[in-house]
């Protein structure tokens, strides 16, 4: 199978959909890669790193989407990428396509591409492999992200996250319990905060509290939700549905009563946001104030910790790269459901893709 590895296009994502030891086991099983002049750049990968793997350098865009049966990236498709995208191909990545423009939907589907959304690779206990490292890493960053947001010369409230003996720590209140929000948890809690979780699955809870005895957990509920978020400095949003738009579980209404130069993090705001008041942002200008409220509302958090988010990338999609190349893809998506799950449009059919049909807070992404 021809497999393209293509440069990131948009703005301040430097990961790259394979790093050269997945270039190599793929080549080692016969396949062949094209990989786009640069592309590895941003994460610290040279063009002579996938050619000693084994890859072919290509240096025009249209070639490197021209030669390719599966084309491997990280973040969905720009405009420019569709329209060399070739009819019957696979593009295969972190697509989150419920969030994107319907006209990009209407591309895939009128070239019969096969797109696979990676984050939507789900096992029969519910898990997404695939998505996990990603979420991971932005669960971890939420705390030095924070840590800044909250300075005094950016604007915050002028607090330290741990206090110092004789003034008590920041309140960090996190809504989710799941990966993001257990490795936002680990965060805060190693910079000395002082952390309440809010999650409607008891048993995610329970299973927190016995890692992290000194967290406060709560059932979401709107009534907590704004208790919480009434005393909060900090408050992350990490909600997920997987293939669906994130629910507002913070309206307006309550971002109005929090502190001023208080700090939202909306880690969930790739699939449109759970904070009503949120809209999409970029790592040149992440924040803004809405209702006196710091919101940082990135979607592609991981995008600049570029070498350590691409080999957790890697290392979780290669067993099912694997299998779409030595299988073929009709067969992969037939014969393993974890994968057939990721499929979002197939034969020029959408399949496994809630779009966004509006609602308070909708912004659709480029």
């Amino acid at each position: 199978m021809n497999i393209g590895i293509p440069k990131e296009r948009r703005p301040f994502e430097y990961r790259v959909g394979l790093s050269p030891a997945g270039v190599e086991m793929l080549c080692r099983a016969g396949h062949s890669c094209f990989v786009e002049h640069g592309a590895g750049l941003g994460a610290g990968f040279s063009d002579l790193d996938y050619e000693k793997a084994g890859a072919r350098t290509v240096y025009l865009m249209d070639e490197v989407f021209g030669r390719s049966d599966l084309l491997v990236k990280v973040q969905r498709p720009i405009q420019e990428e569709l329209e060399y995208l070739r009819p019957d191909s696979t593009i295969a990545g972190y697509l989150l396509l419920a969030s994107a423009r319907q006209d990009k939907i209407d591309v895939l589907l009128n070239k019969k591409i096969t797109s696979i959304a990676f984050e939507q690779i789900q096992l029969a206990d519910g898990s997404l492999p695939v998505l996990r490292p990603f979420s991971e890493v932005c669960g971890l960053m939420t705390g030095q992200i924070a840590a800044r947001l909250l300075q005094s010369n950016l604007g915050g409230k002028g607090i330290l996250l741990s206090g110092v003996p004789g003034v008590p720590p920041a309140e960090v209140a996190v809504i989710g319990a799941g990966v993001v929000g257990t490795n936002s948890v680990r965060s805060f809690l190693g910079l000395g905060a002082h952390v309440t979780v809010l999650d409607n699955n008891i048993e995610a809870l329970q299973k927190l509290y016995d890692r992290f005895p000194s967290v406060v957990t709560m059932n979401s509920t709107e009534r907590n939700i704004e208790r919480v978020c009434s005393y909060a400095d900090v408050v992350i949003g990490a909600v997920l549905i997987p293939g669906e738009r994130s629910p507002i579980v913070v309206p307006r209404s309550i971002v109005q009563k929090m502190k001023p130069r208080s700090v939202i993090i909306d880690v969930s705001i790739d699939m449109g946001g759970c904070f009503e008041t949120s809209r999409p942002t970029n790592h040149e200008n992440p924040t803004f104030v809405e209702e006196g409220v710091t919101h940082y509302c990135v979607p592609n958090i991981p995008g600049v910790i570029a070498r350590t988010a691409t080999h957790a990338y890697v290392n979780a999609v290669m067993p099912y790269l694997e299998e779409l190349t030595t299988s073929g893809i009709e067969s992969a998506i037939t014969n393993n459901n974890a994968i057939a799950a990721a499929v979002n449009t197939h034969n020029g059919e959408i399949r496994h893709l809630k779009r966004l049909t509006g609602g308070g807070g909708l912004h659709g992404l480029e």
